[in-house]
């Protein structure tokens, strides 16, 4: 008699396969979509380009060379239409990354299930919705804070009472990691923006409806290579959630707690040297956020190992795509209770963070909360100062980046040999979307659109939810500019200070002090301090690579005019004229340095500044760097010049000729 075969464990769920994706045009963008998910991909995860995220159409001038390069362009409900041709939406779960117009994308996409046939009470997803954390990293705001949180609000309360499966806001601290927070920062500023936007919502609804709204709050997160301490953050994350929701909140249920979270792993630690190593850090990131059964993420979304060098290919996507699927059915993870239940060091290493993170809440709630102190400036001067304390420490080699700082020697990697090892947006792509936006301004009802933005601006200046006003626009046709200079003309735009206050952490590969010594000696030949311009073209908010030159540029005896971000490249220009700058230096992560920087030299050129050398800061591929080189660009860093003060060092050899 042969033995029973023994019955194996039941299997959780696993969590929700993503790719963050999207480029070009609507149309690549669906392709795209389908053939994921034909992969086994379960959910959407929508990058829309840098215009969209800013409220601009693809015509605005801001615009130039960065429609479809970081996301898809969407302009009105005709580009969410093709967006999702053949994707029935009451059946997907759709995330879409999207903060200052965050209730204007979600107004096109119910639109757009209206259209499919779709009830609203039957599609699940998510927005970001989470326009805080963009005054601090990404840059990506268009409104003044407040106005911003009244926005927020918005869209929670319409998606509680209308969208019940929707997750209204993603509370995202991922960028506030690669912005340079340390872990306790991670916790205490997102869980400060979720007490920010709860404290704007409360009085919005009913004292019944309140604990539900609780219950709809998530979060996005990130999860860096120090794999035990990202996983007891979350773990911190998990009891510190639960404590405000019971202490400041009185949230009895405990279902409602529950720290609810999606998890993009860290793109900052990705190489460009070597890339081929940071699938490992990808896998052992993704980790931190899968391994620990009571502080599970709901959903992953793995960046592609090639990130650092452009934008990924399918094949690189489905290459994250399997890791994932590969975890969560090849191995036994999905079969046990909680692994870490019990561990003594485990324990000791979240009451540590959750202590830091308490510690550092209360100096935020001190500050009025967390929109005073990002008024202040004093949340964005932590993080400049947390990642000058990151950069220096790679600088100096105590933080080992594998392939970067500490074994270099690498033999050449036919992952990249012989091929593209990026996908490119095609040059032709934003003039197409250019046409198909006037032909679609001019096919439409022009009265409906008027009386669409007349109910739009009359919700805004009454304080009236915009939810439904803007799904009457979506309908109507109006475009992503026209909403948002609708409300531009309601509560202004935010412009953010370019100061960069604190001192920097200067690295041991060159001191600061012969920095300095270097500096006054160049100054003395050109006969006046030397002044740098450095800025940033185009609609890329990734400020934080230009914000530590500047620092260590200033901290070095530099002259620094920091210009900011959203620039034109008039704007550079004239900026180089009036302060008679020596030297430009540009930061563009977008992809869109082509352009941008070929139209910078040929107005420089213009304005009598030939002899005015330009710099580069980018993720810039070889071909493109060459082109650059010949359009008359004097320096090009990419990644791989990690290195403030080589950077330094070489702008100096620049200067001195």
């Amino acid at each position: 008699m042969t033995e029973p075969r023994p019955v194996p464990p039941p299997r959780d769920a696993p969590w929700l396969f993503r790719t963050y994706s999207g480029h070009s045009s609507a149309a690549e963008s669906n392709r795209l979509y389908r053939t994921n998910l034909a992969k086994g991909q379960t959910g959407l995860s929508i990058a829309f380009d840098l215009p969209t995220q800013t409220g601009y159409d693809s015509d605005h001038p801001l615009a130039r060379g960065e429609v479809g390069k970081v996301g898809v362009p969407i302009c009105h409900i005709g580009d969410m239409t093709t967006l999702f041709e053949g994707i029935p939406l009451e059946k997907m779960n759709t995330s879409m990354t999207i903060n200052a117009p965050a209730a204007w994308l979600l107004a096109l996409y119910v639109a757009t299930a209206e259209r499919q046939g779709a009830r609203r009470d039957q599609l699940s997803g998510t927005t970001q919705n989470d326009v805080i954390k963009e005054y601090l990293s990404r840059g990506t705001h268009i409104f003044p804070p407040r106005p911003s949180l009244r926005l927020t609000a918005d869209v929670i309360t319409f998606t509680c009472r209308e969208i019940p499966k929707w997750n209204p806001i993603n509370v995202c601290s991922y960028h506030l990691q690669e912005a340079g927070a340390t872990p306790e920062q991670e916790l205490a500023i997102a869980l400060a923006t979720a007490i920010a936007v709860l404290d704007t919502v409360r009085p919005r609804v009913t004292a019944e409806a309140f604990p539900q709204v609780v219950g709809r709050i998530s979060f996005f997160v990130n999860a860096g290579i120090r794999f035990v301490t990202e996983l007891c953050k979350m773990r911190a994350f998990t009891e510190l959630w639960d404590e405000i929701c019971r202490e400041r909140y009185g949230v009895a249920d405990a279902k409602l707690r529950r720290f609810r979270y999606g998890v993009q792993v860290n793109s900052l630690g990705l190489t460009e040297p070597q890339p081929e190593n940071n699938v490992y850090r990808i896998l052992l990131e993704m980790l931190a956020v899968v391994l620990s059964k009571d502080a599970r993420a709901r959903a992953v979304q793995l960046p592609a190992w090639n990130e650092a060098l452009g934008l990924p290919r399918p094949w690189d996507q489905q290459w994250s795509l399997r890791l994932q699927q590969i975890v969560a059915y090849e191995t036994d993870l999905l079969e046990y209770g909680d692994i870490f239940a019990g561990s003594r060091v485990i324990e000791a290493k979240v009451a540590a963070l959750a202590a830091e993170a308490r510690a550092a809440l209360a100096r935020i709630d001190a500050e009025g909360g967390a929109v005073a102190a990002i008024e202040r400036g004093s949340l964005k001067q932590a993080l400049v100062e947390a990642n000058a304390r990151r950069v220096a420490a790679i600088e100096s080699g105590d933080q080992v980046v594998v392939g970067v700082n500490r074994w270099t020697e690498t033999e050449p990697s036919p992952l990249t040999a012989g091929a593209d090892a990026v996908q490119t947006v095609s040059p032709e792509a934003e003039a197409e979307q250019i046409a198909r936006l006037q032909a679609f301004r001019a096919g439409r009802d022009a009265d409906a659109v008027a009386r669409a933005l007349a109910g739009l601006r009359a919700a805004a200046e009454e304080d009236r939810n915009v939810m439904e006003p803007s799904i009457a626009c979506a309908h109507a046709g109006v475009t992503t500019g026209e909403w948002t200079d609708t409300l531009r003309r309601v509560w202004g735009e935010y412009r953010a200070p370019t100061g960069v206050g604190g001192a920097a952490a200067a690295g041991e590969t060159i001191p600061l002090a012969e920095l300095r010594a270097r500096v006054e000696t160049v100054s003395a030949k050109l006969g006046r301090r030397i002044k740098l311009l450095v800025g940033k073209p185009g609609l890329d908010g990734h400020s934080n690579g230009a914000e530590q030159i500047a620092v260590r540029a200033r901290d070095a005896g530099f002259e620094v005019v920091y210009e900011g971000i959203r620039l034109t490249p008039a704007q550079i220009v004239n900026a180089a004229l009036e302060e008679s700058v020596h030297l430009v230096g540009l930061s563009i992560l977008s992809g869109s340095h082509l352009p941008l920087v070929t139209e910078v030299l040929e107005r420089m050129r213009a304005a009598g500044l030939d002899d005015v050398p330009l710099v580069v800061g980018g993720i810039i591929p070889p071909e493109d760097a060459e082109a650059l080189r010949r359009a008359g660009c004097a320096r090009i860093y990419t990644p791989k010049d990690y290195e403030i003060g080589r950077i330094l060092a070489d702008i100096l050899n620049l200067l001195e000729g």
